[in-house]
């Protein structure tokens, strides 16, 4: 037996999951190649341009590509192919975006053609200033942005030299005491320092907040942080207070229950993008404070507005932190052009190896629908089908087995239909957390789940993101957001934080057999399999 890899003219690659060799392999493409399909036995990877490109940012090679298809393909690698990879990566850095020595933006080449070329196309002619010299262009700074989302569109990806303003200074220091950077963390800080602006991909529980505590403590200057929620916003609060030497009076949180605006501020996604009679009034907080840099907490959830605002604002450092950069809307470009380049991505078996995270059991429990509730189905219109399948009254009776094997854990129900989650919550007497739930009642019943007062949570798609629950060790999934890969990567990271004897998290995700949700179970668990995390299918008798 030779390789487990084999590598298609098409660009598409096909990992033989059993092979010995097959966890070497997927780590070998893991930078530069997206998982597509990935059933039992072989799973299908494709090369894009997008993921080329963030890997030549990332430091890679064309060489190191090509020699990772190389040494773990099956049989020759179609010459084509690593042709057109080589020229692919070539493209990235042909047009660089840097000062003149009069200090004015100006677009360079190294290719007088392609120069022309993108000059002349519709959509940037307007974005482009006087010819300085045959390879020179002005570029008027406010269109940095959309410049380089438009070069991306046209497959010449401008590589950002144009550095950054330092922003208004404030120290802000690591306090160290009792606790030190894990060795992945201060690697991210570094590939984000030096490169500038960009994101860093890192699994849930791997120290996020940490990583945006250190760029800070490197730029030592105003901050805003924005995040998905205002829970979220008071943990990066309590995480900064622990972690550095911000005071709480330097640290204002921007949200709808409050509005205040202080060296670092932590906004909500939700009050940015707050809209009255057509305008959004809360986006002059971006323009409040001479900011030094601007991070962005759980990136792949930026909404369209953040993004238009975000092209305005290439003269600032920007950090974007995520656990995938998978965006279920295909906005990958705009993170790409706009935020930055993936500047550092830690696969989660290899965090999980160096015992940061916890190591998962994933188990999908198929059950059966009734024979009136097949008919129910077969009958529904397509756009009902997915909810009536994944509020099948099938799933309630597994759902009590698997609290009560996992009796004493601390345990997550987690769910996407309100009514779906009031029934369970009747069945098993336990509290519930959806987005009506106050913001102070949610922080009293994830503080009592934190420290072993309840242990066991229902919850809604509230809890998806930035919600520290550490000695979370089972997730029940019972519904979810359609086919999200984020989704299912997040709430497979509400368990994933070490725990203190070493055991193993559970994830289980209640499926209803022969049906759309089934489907898009399929479709949610693409990530965390090309992450190497296999789901066990168990029928529902077996549980």
């Amino acid at each position: 037996m030779t390789g487990p890899l084999i590598v298609q003219s098409d660009k598409t690659l096909l990992l033989e999951v059993d092979h010995p060799d097959a966890p070497a392999a997927r780590r070998a493409i893991a930078p530069f190649a997206e998982l597509e399909r990935a059933p039992e036995h072989i799973h299908t990877y494709r090369l894009t341009p997008l993921g080329l490109w963030n890997a030549r940012a990332a430091g890679f090679d064309a060489e190191q590509v090509v020699d990772a298809l190389v040494t773990h393909s099956r049989f020759p690698v179609p010459q084509a192919l690593l042709v057109d990879v080589a020229e692919t990566m070539a493209r990235y850095g042909r047009l660089t975006l840097r000062k003149d020595e009069q200090g004015r933006l100006v677009l360079v080449t190294t290719d007088r053609a392609v120069l022309t070329e993108v000059a002349r196309h519709k959509k940037v002619k307007g974005l482009l200033g006087d010819r300085v010299d045959d390879d020179t262009v002005l570029v008027h700074p406010s269109e940095r942005g959309h410049l380089k989302q438009q070069l991306l569109t046209l497959g010449w990806p401008a590589e950002d030299e144009a550095g950054y303003v330092d922003g208004e200074a404030h120290p802000i220091d690591l306090t160290r005491d009792g606790w030190s950077m894990r060795p992945y963390q201060e690697q991210a800080v570094d590939g984000f320092w030096d490169g500038g602006s960009g994101v860093v991909v890192l699994p849930c529980g791997a120290g996020k907040t940490i990583v945006g505590a250190g760029a800070m403590a490197k730029a030592r200057s105003t901050t805003l942080i924005l995040v998905t929620n205002t829970v979220s916003a008071r943990q990066w609060r309590d995480e900064l207070l622990r972690r550095t030497t911000l005071t709480e009076d330097e640290i204002g949180e921007y949200s709808g229950a409050r509005k205040e605006i202080r060296p670092v501020t932590i906004a909500t996604y939700q009050v940015l993008t707050l809209k009255r009679k057509g305008i959004h009034p809360h986006l002059e907080l971006l323009d409040a404070r001479d900011w030094g840099l601007i991070v962005y907490d759980e990136v792949h959830l930026l909404p369209a507005p953040i993004f238009r605002m975000t092209a305005d604002l290439q003269a600032r450092r920007r950090l974007g932190l995520t656990a995938t950069l998978v965006r279920e809307d295909g906005r990958e470009g705009d993170v790409f052009s706009l935020i930055g380049p993936k500047r550092y991505d830690a696969p989660w078996k290899d965090i999980e190896a160096q015992g940061w995270i916890a190591p998962a059991d994933c188990v999908e429990v198929r059950v059966g629908l009734s024979d009136a509730m097949r008919m129910a189905y077969a009958t529904a219109e397509p756009d009902e089908r997915y909810r009536l399948a994944a509020c099948a009254a099938e799933k309630l009776p597994v759902v009590e087995r698997l609290v009560e094997r996992h009796r004493g854990e601390p345990t997550l129900v987690i769910g996407q239909y309100l009514d779906q989650l009031d029934e369970i919550v009747d069945r098993l007497g336990a509290d519930l957390i959806t987005g009506e739930t106050s913001v102070t009642e949610r922080q009293r019943l994830f503080a009592a789940f934190r420290t072993g007062e309840i242990d066991l949570l229902v919850v809604s798609k509230v809890a998806n993101f930035s919600v520290d629950l550490p000695e979370a060790s089972v997730a029940i999934q019972v519904s979810g957001t359609f086919g999200s890969r984020q989704e299912e990567a997040q709430r497979l990271g509400r368990v994933m934080r070490p725990k203190g004897d070493g055991r193993t998290a559970h994830f289980y995700t209640i499926v209803a057999r022969d049906t759309v949700d089934a489907d898009f179970a399929a479709h949610r668990q693409r990530f965390l399999a090309e992450q190497g995390y296999a789901y066990r299918i168990v029928d529902a008798d077996d549980v």
